[in-house]
């Protein structure tokens, strides 16, 4: 029973991960390069994120800095982060992009803390979702094989144990985001 119950863990930590990844790109008011993780580029006609194509370095608390390996990926680095959805309007030199971060203002730290509890609110449907996946396995289990009353129990028992420690390391997650938000 346990190795049916371990697939349904699995999928609750790849929707951790991804929450986790998705927190990484809210920005904070500080520099963070995660902001670009999801950022393309044509790089001789493939997608490419920008880290592959460029060096992606932290100079200063509120700024990114973009040195493309090839000087004539500038403009379509400037394009790529423009048509991003990350919100901050790139300058260059030619050579150089710089990505400076605005101090955030009352009112956009509480509409990111709202985001990001949302995002918290997805996961936790996701775990519950997983777990309901399992639930019904089991129940199908039960009528499909011999499998005894107690045994389903301590299975369905176990699943609502990892589910619980899901939601529980969601909520850390998004109450580390909100105060690290909420820091000025």
């Amino acid at each position: 029973m346990n190795e049916r119950i371990k697939v349904y863990e699995e999928k609750m930590t790849k929707t951790m991960k991804n929450l986790e990844e998705e927190l990484q790109s809210v920005r904070a008011g500080r520099a963070n390069p995660h902001v670009l993780d999801k950022v393309t580029v044509d790089y001789y006609g493939t997608p490419t994120p920008i880290a592959s194509a460029a060096s992606v370095s932290v100079p200063e608390a509120r700024m990114i800095q973009i040195q493309p390996w090839e000087p004539k990926m500038v403009k379509p680095i400037v394009k790529a982060i423009q048509k991003s959805d990350i919100g901050i309007n790139p300058s260059d030199d030619g050579r150089v992009i710089r990505l400076i971060f605005p101090e955030l203002n009352e009112e956009r730290r509480k509409q990111l803390v709202k985001d990001v509890k949302k995002k918290g609110e997805q996961a936790k449907v996701a775990c519950r979702n997983i777990r309901r996946d399992g639930n019904d396995m089991l129940k199908k289990a039960k009528k499909a094989e011999d499998v005894s009353e107690d045994d389903i129990k301590d299975a369905e028992e176990e699943l609502q144990k990892i589910t619980d420690k899901f939601i529980k390391k969601v909520d850390d997650a998004v109450e580390a985001k909100t105060k690290e938000l909420m820091t000025i």
